[in-house]
Formats: structure tokens, sequence, C-alpha cells
């Protein structure tokens, strides 16, 4: 989601009809498929799912579970011929303002914390989001004196100050590294990267796969096209979301659908097919502002 495409209004509850359509062609028809989905938005303080159903052409019983991370997975097998497949993903959320940032903890609370709980998932690496020490000593400096909310942003900010958003300019397998060095790359790697950092300093954070309005002052019931979107949230007493992408705090124009490592804990779709090899997925998003 480009920082160009967003207006910083806060305070306003949004109820949103998100319309996710994941279109897989093949270049011969697949003599079966097997696949899990993540396109379901999560019911939180901050938002509420009204409604929500994934539908699969060709037809087909679908299943649902939560995961490990406590992301909604709907999952379904095709064991018949079919020349492609189409998922939509239909939601209506309501969203509200998030709660004032809590006052931050000491970094020995962060610490002790991190060590005691599961937050220690959080505070590992992974192979998306390994970066060199060199890099994290640059962010230490960057944040230097910093409480871990400042240091959150501070990191941010390094980040966006690097890597700018260019569609297109990365794939879904592109490291944080990878995309330090380009100095582009998409909201997925600027995730990526904001969370090797903040790990790497010793905040907990983790990877949210979601969906942004591309306009905070949207007119209502007029359809939009947008994209799903990424950003991180950090563990500073309380988990308090932010996205570097756009430099602003994840607000009620953020719709979260999964949380995990990095992005291949909520991918939205993941697959296995039988059959020749086809193109990449057509992916369209639609926001309509409802109230």
């Amino acid at each position: 989601m480009t920082p160009e495409n967003t207006k910083r209004v806060l305070g306003t509850p949004h109820r949103l009809r998100i319309r996710h359509v994941t279109r897989v062609p093949y270049a011969q028809p697949a003599a079966s498929s097997h696949n899990e989905v993540r396109m379901t938005p999560l019911t939180l303080p901050t938002q509420t799912t009204l409604d929500a159903r994934v539908l699969v052409n060709p037809s087909t019983p679908t299943w649902s579970y939560w995961d490990y991370w406590g992301t909604q997975v709907t999952g379904f097998d095709l064991m018949e011929p079919h020349a492609d497949l189409t998922i939509t993903a239909t939601s209506l959320v309501e969203t509200s303002p998030p709660d004032p940032v809590p006052q931050a903890p000491a970094w020995a609370e962060v610490a002790e914390a991190t060590q005691r709980t599961r937050l220690l998932e959080y505070a590992a690496p992974t192979s998306r989001t390994t970066v060199t020490d060199a890099l994290v000593e640059r962010a230490r400096e960057a944040a230097a004196g910093l409480d871990p909310h400042e240091t959150a942003v501070a990191v941010s900010s390094l980040v966006a100050d690097r890597v700018s958003y260019v569609p297109g300019s990365t794939g879904v397998t592109t490291s944080a590294a990878e995309a330090w060095e380009q100095g582009a790359g998409v909201c997925q790697d600027i995730a990526h990267l904001t969370l090797g950092l903040l790990r790497g300093l010793g905040l907990p954070a983790r990877y949210v796969s979601g969906y942004l309005h591309p306009e905070r002052e949207a007119e209502l019931h007029r359809p939009v096209a947008g994209q799903s979107h990424a950003w991180v949230e950090y563990w500073a007493g309380d988990w308090t979301g932010y996205d570097p992408t756009n430099r602003t705090r994840a607000d009620e124009s953020h719709v979260v659908v999964g949380r995990g490592r990095d992005y291949d804990d909520v991918t939205p779709h993941k697959g296995v097919y039988r059959g020749v090899p086809g193109g990449p997925p057509e992916v369209t998003v639609e926001f309509t502002r409802v109230a």
C-alpha cells in the first residue's frame, strides 16, 4: 500500500466490505489440488467481523480451523480435473480507533517477559527477517536512549527512509536483507526488515497480514480498488500495531487477518496441485466503506 495514497484521519469508526478474489490459472487442467486460505479477518477489541465467507470455483466443500498463530484457515481439496481455480473471500468488518499507546515498560521488563513467555517465539530471526549485525548496530544507534515505543517508530523510519515503496520491485521470496540492499520493496519487505531490526534490539515483534483501505476519507458505498497489506505489531507491555510503510500507527483503516513470525505463517493462499506449471495468481481486492 503506497504511502501517497493514504490520508491520516483519526478517530472515525469504519465499517468496511472487503472482496478479495484470487484466480489461479493453469497451463493445462490440474488433475487435483489441495489448498488453504487465510483471508478471514479476526474479531479483536478494535475490530469485529460481522460476516465472512470463502467461496471456491469449481465448487467444493470447505472446512475451517484455527492455526497455531491464531489465524482462521479455510481448507479445501479439488480431486477432479479443473482448468483454473477462483477463490472469492468476502467480509464485512467494523473497526474502531485504537486505544492510546500504553506507558512504555523498562527494557529490563521487556527482556524478562520475553524469556518467560511465548513472546520468545517473536524474538528470534527467521530466514525472511534475518539482517546483518552491522544493520542491527545502525538501528541501535538510531534508537539510542529511546524507550520501546520510541524505538519502534525510529526503526520503522530508518527502514522507510532506506527502502522505497515500489510495487513489483520484489517477489514473495525476497528476504529482508535483499530488500535493504536493493533499496526498494513492497509492504511485505518493509515489514520483514522492521521485524528483523526490532528483534535484533530485543523488542518482540510479529508480522501482521491484512488490509488497509486506500482512501481514509472514502465516500460511502463507492467501491475502491486496493490490495492486501502488511505491517507489524511489537510488544511493549502489550501489543501495539505500527505500519512502517505508511509511517503511522495501525488504526481503524487497518483490518487484521492474521499474525505470525513472518509472511510464511500467514500466506493468504498456499497449496499444491498436480499438473504442469502455470502462471502467477491473479489477485484483486476491492473495498467499500458502508458506514
